[in-house]
């Protein structure tokens, strides 16, 4: 699967899925599909020996890598380290980043941007526990 296919949507919410995550190969961003907009979140995939084909920056967006199967390599600036499956990594604003797959499996893994230094509530500061009927 290399494609995100819209199931369900209405008023607040979509229901979208990328398929079996061992089959998904590319890369694919959610915002479009799912309708995000707060923060962009894509499935990428790297084949084994490969690396992305470019390193890249961002102006605004900070982004947090979720490494979700494989092993590898990442790169921020002058800085290489070893990532593998259940690494997480966030990357700042105006710094060079990069990543390539060294393991004999693909690289999967989920990448989220969001707005540096917009989050100005979460968890329970911002949730609030409510009554509803469940439909289930």
């Amino acid at each position: 699967m290399d494609k995100i296919t819209k199931i369900n949507s209405g008023e607040k919410f979509t229901h979208t899925s990328v398929g079996k995550l061992a089959e998904f190969n590319g890369k694919q961003f959610l915002k479009d599909t799912v309708g995000t907009t707060g923060c962009e979140i894509s499935f990428g995939t790297i084949e084994p020996g490969q690396a992305a084909p470019f390193f890249h920056s961002h102006k605004q967006n900070e982004e947090i890598y979720i490494i979700l199967s494989g092993a590898g390599d990442f790169q921020v600036n002058d800085t290489a380290f070893p990532i593998a499956e259940g690494s997480i990594v966030r990357v700042a604003t105006a710094s060079n980043r990069s990543i390539r797959c060294t393991s004999t499996e693909k690289m999967l893994y989920i990448c989220i941007q969001a707005k540096e230094g917009s989050l100005e509530q979460c968890t329970m500061e911002d949730g609030e526990i409510t009554q509803q009927e469940t439909k289930w």
